[in-house]
């Protein structure tokens, strides 16, 4: 009886030892896995103007009539989020809740545009419950920056640079936004390019 319950912990602590080791294989899998999916910047457009220079300078009025500068010198520090939407468009929708909780937790100023009637754009306002932001309903803005589909994210440096911008459709690309400064990559392209240049360059 007693050479059972030695053998039983044996196998029993055999049994744990090899756990340990397989988790920390699937940790190690997991490291390397978010090291390749790191958020990176969003999906830039080829057309627009660059990452890194500076935005397009317009005085614009919002829809409640108060002035915007866009592109102009924020507080030190600062940044600012122009998100462009559309009442047409349920990314935009989905995104926008995400979107203002976000900005508050990275205490940006947050602008949204987009380009259609003035009664259209009052209604999404009002659903989507952000009537305290600025909305600006300017085609020619979008124009400016180059903006194909929706929705679309520029951020801001204090400055007036660009840090990123493109495609958005969750937290994670909102987040990759702001890490663009700190990686180094401000988009996707740019990463990829770095990987390919380094595995030349290894190889």
């Amino acid at each position: 009886m007693l050479t059972i319950l030695i053998i039983s912990q044996v196998l029993t602590w055999i049994l744990l030892g090899v756990t340990v080791v397989a988790l920390l294989a699937v940790a190690r899998q997991v490291g390397v896995l978010h090291e390749r999916v790191a958020p990176v910047g969003v999906l830039t457009p080829s057309q627009g103007p660059a990452v890194g220079s500076p935005a397009p300078r317009m005085m614009v009025t919002a829809i409640d009539g108060q002035s915007v500068d866009l592109g102009g010198a924020l507080p030190k520090g600062g940044r600012r989020l122009m998100l462009f939407v559309s009442a047409q468009c349920p990314i935009c929708k989905k995104l926008i809740p995400f979107v203002k909780s976000f900005a508050r937790d990275e205490k940006l100023d947050v602008v949204f545009l987009g380009d259609d009637n003035d009664a259209t754009q009052r209604a999404m306002i009002a659903s989507a419950g952000i009537g305290a932001y600025p909305f600006v309903n300017d085609g020619a803005v979008g124009r400016q920056y180059g903006v194909d589909k929706l929705p679309h994210a520029v951020l801001l440096a204090d400055d007036g640079r660009i840090i990123s911008r493109g495609l958005v459709n969750s937290r994670e690309h909102l987040e990759s936004m702001i890490v663009a400064d700190e990686t180094g990559h401000a988009s996707v392209q740019d990463f990829l390019r770095s990987r390919v240049t380094n595995e030349n360059e290894a190889a």
